[in-house]
C-alpha cells in the first residue's frame, strides 16, 4: 500500500469517507445492511445440510452450531474491530496486505473472489434445479433466466441489490420464525398431527443427548458442515465500502449476530427436535420437510423448496456483488488488471462483475454436462476457500490489535470482545474443522486441491511483481 493511503488510516473521518475515493456509491442503508447480515448467516446449510447433521449426532447437533456460532461472533467482530478503524471495500484483501503482507492480499482476494464464483455456479445451478418441482422445463433455461436478472440488477445500483437481499433474506427469516412458532402451538396446545407425541424430551430421551453413532466424535465430525452453514456471514465487511453511515450501521449489523445464530439456528433446531423424533431424519432430506410431514401439512414440501429456491437466489446475489468488488480490489492494487477498475455511472464495477458473471455461466453449463461427484469436490474446495477469510481477518485484528495497543495505530471505536484471546481461540477452532475434514474421505479432496490453488497463485503473484518489481502493491511492510 502507498504513504499515503498509511497516512489517512489515522484520520477517522478521512477512513470513513474513503469509499468516495474508491468511486462507489453508499446506497447501503441501516434496513438493508441488517438484512444482509442476516441473511448471510442463513443459507441451504440449514434448509437442507442440517437433516444429515442430525441424522449423524442426534440432537448434539444443537451444541455444534452454539459452539461454532460463538466461534463466529468472535470472528465478526474482529472484523468489526478492523472495519471501524478503516472502512473499505474489498476489506478482507486490504487489512491482509496491511497487516500481513502484499502476498496475502493477494492470496485473500483472488481467493475470496473464487469462493462466490464457484457458490455462484452452484446455487444458481441449485435454483434451477428447484424450479422443476412446478415446472417442467430444461435446467439449463432457469439458469439462464436467474444468472441474467441477477446480473443485470447488480449492474443497474449497489441499492438494487441491496433490495433484492433485504427481501431474499425477509422470506427465510419469515419461514424459520414461522416454523419456531407452529413446534412452539404443538408443544405447548397440542394441535396438528403431531401433538400426542412431541416432546422437549426427544432431545434426550432417544439414545441421549449426544447419540450419534460415536458419541462425541460424531458430534465433532458435524463441526465441518456446521461451518460450512455460515459461510457468508462475512459479506457485511465487504459492503462496508458503500454503506451510508458506517460506523453506525455496521457494528448494529454485527452485534446481532449472537440472538440470530441463537433464535435461527438453535432455537429452531430446538424446536423441530422436540416435535419430531431426531431419528426420523435422513440425509438428504430438509428438517424442515420432515417436521411439515410429521405435523400432516402436506403443503410443507412446497413451502421450504420456495425458501430455498429464495436461500440460492440469494447467495448468487451476493455472489454476483461481491466477485466484482473483490477484482476491482486487487485491481486498484495493482494486483489484477486495470480493466477491472472501470465502474458504471451508478458506480458498480462492470468488468469485474460481468467477467464474475460469465464464469458462473460456463459453471453451469459444466454442472449441465457432467453432474457428479467432481463437481461436488469443487464445492468443498470453494469451503475451504471461504474459511481463509475468516483465517485472514482473525489474523489481521491480532495484528492489529498488538499495534494499537503499541500506540502505532489509532484504536478501534468497536473493539472485539477478548481481545486477541477469542482471535486465537476461534483461529484454534478452525484449525480442528479443518482437522476433521481430513478424516472425512468426502471432503479430503479439497484440501489437497488448496495448496494447487495456492501454487497457483505464487506463480501468478511472481509473474505480476517481476513485471512491476517497484509497485507500491509489491512494497514490504515496515
Amino acid at each position: 500500500m502507498t504513504s499515503v493511503r498509511v497516512d489517512k488510516q489515522h484520520d477517522g473521518n478521512e477512513a470513513a469517507d474513503s469509499a468516495s475515493g474508491e468511486g462507489y456509491h453508499r446506497a447501503l442503508g441501516a434496513r438493508q445492511i441488517q438484512m444482509i447480515a442476516i441473511g448471510g448467516a442463513i443459507g441451504t446449510g440449514l434448509f437442507l445440510g442440517a437433516g444429515k447433521g442430525i441424522s449423524k449426532a442426534g440432537p448434539s447437533l444443537i451444541l455444534a452450531y452454539a459452539l461454532a456460532g460463538l466461534v463466529i461472533f468472535f470472528i465478526m467482530r474482529a472484523l468489526g474491530e478492523l472495519l471501524m478503524y478503516r472502512p473499505v471495500s474489498g476489506s478482507f484483501s486490504e487489512y491482509a496486505r496491511e497487516f500481513i503482507g502484499p502476498f496475502a492480499g493477494f492470496v485473500t482476494g483472488w481467493t475470496y473472489w473464487l469462493f462466490w464464483v464457484v457458490t455462484g455456479i452452484t446455487e444458481v445451478t441449485a435454483a434451477a434445479t428447484y424450479m422443476t418441482y412446478w415446472w417442467d422445463i430444461p435446467q439449463w433455461l432457469s439458469a439462464l433466466v436467474f444468472t441474467v436478472i441477477l446480473y443485470g440488477a447488480n449492474l443497474i445500483s449497489v441499492k438494487l441489490f441491496g433490495e433484492l437481499e433485504f427481501w431474499f433474506s425477509m422470506v427465510k427469516v419469515t419461514a424459520i420464525i414461522g416454523m419456531i412458532l407452529i413446534c412452539a402451538g404443538i408443544l405447548t396446545l397440542g394441535f396438528s398431527d403431531a401433538g400426542d407425541t412431541a416432546s422437549i424430551t426427544h432431545l434426550w430421551d432417544l439414545g441421549g443427548f449426544f447419540a450419534g453413532e460415536n458419541g462425541i466424535a460424531s458430534t465433532l465430525m458435524t463441526l465441518q458442515m456446521v461451518m460450512f452453514a455460515f459461510l457468508a456471514v462475512e459479506l457485511v465487511g465487504v459492503t462496508a465500502g458503500e454503506s451510508k453511515d458506517p460506523k453506525t450501521v455496521l457494528p448494529k449489523a454485527i452485534n446481532t449476530v449472537p440472538w440470530r445464530i441463537a433464535v435461527f439456528y438453535v432455537g429452531a433446531l430446538i424446536m423441530i427436535l422436540s416435535v419430531v423424533p431426531w431419528t426420523h431424519f435422513k440425509p438428504g432430506v430438509s428438517p424442515f420437510v420432515a417436521a411439515f410431514e410429521e405435523m400432516g401439512l402436506s403443503i410443507g414440501a412446497a413451502i421450504v423448496n420456495f425458501v430455498v429456491l429464495t436461500a440460492a437466489l440469494s447467495s448468487c446475489n451476493s455472489g454476483m456483488y461481491s466477485t466484482g468488488r473483490m477484482l476491482r480490489d486487487l485491481a486498484l492494487n495493482g494486483q489484477g488488471p486495470k480493466l477491472f477498475t472501470r465502474l458504471t455511472a451508478s458506480g458498480t464495477p462492470l468488468i469485474g462483475t460481468t467477467f464474475s458473471a460469465g464464469l458462473m455461466m460456463v459453471g453451469v453449463w459444466i454442472n449441465y454436462q457432467w453432474p457428479g461427484e467432481a463437481f461436488n469436490y469443487v464445492v468443498s474446495f470453494a469451503t475451504i476457500s471461504g474459511m481463509w477469510a475468516w483465517i485472514m481477518i482473525l489474523a489481521c485484528q491480532i495484528r492489529y490489535r498488538l499495534k494499537a495497543d503499541r500506540g502505532e495505530l489509532p484504536q478501534s471505536s468497536f473493539k472485539a470482545p477478548g481481545g486477541i484471546w477469542a482471535s486465537a481461540f476461534a483461529l484454534a477452532f478452525i484449525g480442528l474443522v479443518v482437522v476433521t475434514m481430513g478424516m472425512d474421505a468426502g471432503n479430503r479432496v479439497a484440501l489437497y486441491g488448496a495448496p494447487v490453488w495456492g501454487l497457483l497463485l505464487a506463480v501468478a503473484y511472481l509473474v505480476l511483481k517481476a513485471r512491476n518489481p517497484e509497485g507500491a502493491a509489491f512494497a514490504k511492510r515496515s
